[in-house]
């Protein structure tokens, strides 16, 4: 009889145990990440210092959150349909995830296989995004593009790579493309971040020259993954990608305060890239 009565103490704190694991482990909250190459993982090879800013945003979450980042070089909204891509997010997402939306830079191209307009078939898509990530039961999120580092001279109207000499202006290249994701933000009952405004005053706040420490500015003959050099006013660097996570992830906690507990907070000195 005592020994049946040890048995079944042992099963209780067996059972008891295993309960308190089961009422402990959370679900791990994914954050599935859909774009072009502003927000896209970059190759590590060669020391390349390239970086989206999806792929720096885990740097700003705790480990309740896991970052799934679809985004892609050179993909649209369309072409990001298209191949299948949003398919593959479709077939992982499940219900409490969040998607966060971002495209715009190559829906502006000419090519058909990329291109939509903004007030149609470029809303639609974003649509699209919405309506099934909310049959899933998951969150979307929109953002608009991030801004593109772009100062032409004085009296020069169509925007280019690079200039030799630049002015003082920061001058928009996005335009419509930047109020398709608003719109169908506050149509849907969205969460919305306008990034673009948040690093277009990043970038006017440092000025011209200092705003070059966020994007690709790589001088020649220094890194083996670009040996000639290279001025890109597009994508980011590492820090530029961390800056603009931080900033991205810190307006995503004030639009979706639900997000807000699993944001690990830096101190990035913006000012401090000379």
């Amino acid at each position: 009889m005592k020994n049946l009565k040890i048995k079944l103490l042992f099963a209780l704190c067996a059972i008891l145990l295993f309960s308190a694991f089961i009422t402990e482990k959370k679900d791990v909250i994914t954050i599935f990440m859909i774009g072009d190459s502003t927000m896209a993982n970059k190759s590590l090879k060669n020391g390349n210092l390239e970086r989206g800013w999806g792929q720096m945003l885990p740097c700003f979450l705790t480990e309740d959150v896991a970052v799934d980042n679809h985004a892609m070089n050179g993909r649209s909204s369309l072409s990001f349909i298209n191949e299948g891509r949003w398919d593959a997010v479709l077939a992982k997402l499940k219900k409490g995830d969040y998607v966060f939306i971002q495209f715009g830079h190559n829906d502006e191209k000419a090519s058909e296989k990329l291109h939509t307009d903004p007030g149609t078939t470029f809303d639609d898509n974003l649509r699209r995004f919405v309506r099934e990530t909310r049959e899933k039961g998951a969150y979307p999120v929109l953002f608009n593009s991030i801004v593109r580092r772009n100062f032409p001279p004085e009296g020069v109207t169509e925007p280019k790579g690079s200039y030799e000499v630049e002015g003082n202006v920061l001058v928009d290249t996005h335009g419509e493309y930047l109020n398709s994701p608003r719109r169908v933000a506050e149509e849907m009952d969205v969460p919305f971040v306008d990034l673009n405004k948040l690093t277009h005053d990043l970038v006017v706040d440092l000025g011209v020259e200092k705003s070059k420490s966020l994007f690709m500015w790589v001088p020649a003959g220094i890194y083996d993954f670009c040996p000639k050099g290279k001025i890109d006013n597009t994508h980011l660097n590492i820090y530029g990608g961390k800056v603009v996570a931080g900033i991205a992830m810190e307006a995503v906690a004030k639009v979706v305060p639900a997000l807000a507990p699993y944001v690990r907070q830096h101190d990035l000195e913006v000012h401090a890239a000379d």
